[in-house]
């Protein structure tokens, strides 16, 4: 693995970062650029749909680059040797923190779907319930976590 690494390193640890810009990147997007707009929506019915749909095309969007992610790590970890070095702790720090936000963006995707079954029965508060925890909460907690990981990626590239 190391030797692989180390022909791939900048392919490799482009890949990385590009997936992280663009799954933070986009959530920070979606958050604080589209969401107020979709509040302006006066028809609740419309506005839900739209969220949804926007969820749906970023969940679409970002789902590739989440695995990319994942493999990347894998990848760096074999390829610096960072399990068996005194930096174990930020790469499985890092680790923790990818979990994290991976669960949560699948929990997300399983309400997002919900809300849209719920939106097609006319059941707009149920769908209301659905979504209002995604923005209110769950892509706030991804954007803070991801910019940790990011921060700690880039201290840890500073020192290995």
């Amino acid at each position: 693995m190391q030797e692989f690494f180390t022909e791939y390193k900048t392919f490799i640890v482009f890949l990385h970062v590009i997936s992280a810009v663009v799954w933070v990147g986009g959530m920070i997007s979606l958050r604080y650029a589209a969401h107020p707009s979709f509040m302006e929506i006066e028809s609740p019915a419309k506005r839900l749909e739209r969220i949804a749909h926007a969820l749906k095309r970023l969940f679409t969007i970002v789902l590739p680059f989440v695995i990319i992610l994942l493999i990347s790590a894998i990848v760096m970890i074999k390829g610096y040797g960072l399990s068996q070095s005194e930096y174990s702790i930020f790469s499985h720090a890092k680790e923790g923190i990818w979990s994290v936000m991976f669960i949560n963006l699948i929990v997300m995707m399983k309400r997002r779907n919900r809300a849209e079954k719920m939106l097609g029965e006319g059941d707009f508060a149920g769908a209301k319930g659905q979504l209002e925890p995604i923005g209110k909460y769950m892509v706030p907690l991804n954007i803070i976590l991801g910019v940790i990981a990011i921060f700690m990626g880039a201290y840890l590239s500073s020192i290995i």
